[in-house]
């Protein structure tokens, strides 16, 4: 593999940069503040988007997608994990899920997303089912040619703004040579569906992309509405959860670089005991750590995407990837609040959202805990007799 950037690379790159630099950055104090991009300026911004081809990169071209590879993908998550959550989102990349849409599904729920038209988020999680994703409750009964949905799903980002929900159900229980188990099934449920209601719910990190909780009261969906088939909720899931943790870490690689850029520049004017804190082994130091831990991450996201391409990324290598950038960004963030002092807690700084969106990182592409059990469970896999 070469590990450098091609021309092509450093060009989407340099573009999307500008266009967070210019057209996001000074909107994150409005986001803040509103804890969501108000609709005016998020249809102006997603308007641009799409005009400058950012919008939709890692859907199928023959659908009128980006169609970029997995290494050109994670060069641009990059770059949009520099601006707030909600504002990278004007740049959208619809969940890898949708890939499994058929038939009528691609021209109702498919391409509208990829132009921009449409809106989803993605339900998966619930008040009893968070890393343990197959304890899900949610039921989709089986009602002539119709499915009745209730349950309740919890933290579903996006929900707020989102115009389709996909939500993940159980359709009833198989019986198999390991016990029963749950049968679940994706369904595609326009949220203006009659038993469908969400409530925002309100967060501490990530204002604007916000959390949400969603209740089906028996919500009423064709069988047509089934995204993959019924009983195979889950068997498409490697299409997206590979991705998903890979280009979680991107995100992560490229709020740090702009979080060590705002730290080394505090560390390079600030003055202490007669000399900048950049020259005092304690802040220096740091620096170093900061900047070591980021180029680590960064590695393993261009190995990672490179492995993906090839088709041969390893279910516990995408997990290493997920936990070390996860965990990186949080001690870097941490460092740079020790580094800018008292001013890092001041509410108009953004060191300190920068440290508090961090904190989601470790939990909502797998927990930490789930990423080292994956890690572990493999280790010790290759040395059982």
């Amino acid at each position: 593999m070469d590990f450098g950037l091609s021309d092509e690379h450093r060009l989407i790159a340099d573009s999307l940069r500008r266009f967070v630099e210019t057209r996001l950055y000074p909107h994150e104090e409005l986001v803040e503040k509103e804890r969501q991009v108000p609709p005016d300026l998020l249809k102006e911004l997603k308007a641009e988007a799409i005009a400058q081809g950012f919008y939709a990169l890692n859907m199928p071209e023959e659908f009128g997608g980006g169609g970029v590879d997995y290494l050109t993908l994670a060069v641009a998550e990059r770059e949009l994990g520099r601006p707030s959550g909600a504002l990278s989102h004007v740049c959208s990349r619809p969940a890898n899920i949708l890939r499994a849409c058929t038939g009528d599904q691609i021209e109702t729920y498919l391409k509208p997303t990829i132009r921009g038209e449409r809106a989803e988020c993605f339900a998966l999680t619930e008040p009893q089912a968070g890393s343990d994703a197959r304890a899900i409750q949610t039921r989709a009964i089986k009602d002539g040619d119709d499915y009745l949905i209730t349950g309740t799903k919890q933290f579903i980002s996006y929900a707020d703004i989102a115009d389709y929900i996909i939500v993940v159900t159980v359709t009833g229980v198989d019986e198999t040579p390991k016990g029963a188990r749950k049968r679940f099934t994706t369904f595609l449920v326009d949220k203006d569906t009659p038993g469908v209601t969400v409530h925002p719910m309100q967060s501490i990190a990530t204002r604007g992309y916000n959390p949400n909780m969603i209740f089906f009261d028996d919500a009423r969906v064709s069988s047509r509405q089934i995204l993959g088939a019924e009983g195979e909720g889950f068997s498409f899931a490697n299409d997206w959860l590979y991705a998903g943790r890979v280009m979680l870490a991107a995100h992560c690689v490229g709020r740090g670089e702009r979080v060590l850029d705002m730290a080394a520049a505090w560390a390079s004017s600030r003055k202490a005991f007669g000399q900048r804190i950049g020259d005092l082994q304690g802040t220096g130091f740091k620096l170093a750590d900061m900047a070591m831990e980021l180029r680590l991450a960064e590695l393993m996201v261009w190995q990672s995407a490179w492995k993906m391409d090839q088709n041969i990324l390893q279910r516990e290598e995408a997990s290493m990837c997920n936990l070390f950038a996860s965990e990186m960004i949080g001690r870097l963030t941490d460092n740079a609040m020790q580094i800018f002092g008292g001013m890092a807690m001041m509410e108009e700084s953004p060191i300190q959202r920068f440290w508090r969106d961090a904190r989601i990182e470790r939990i909502w592409e797998g927990t930490s805990e789930i990423h080292r059990h994956i890690i572990s469970r493999e280790v010790l896999a290759r040395h059982s007799a």
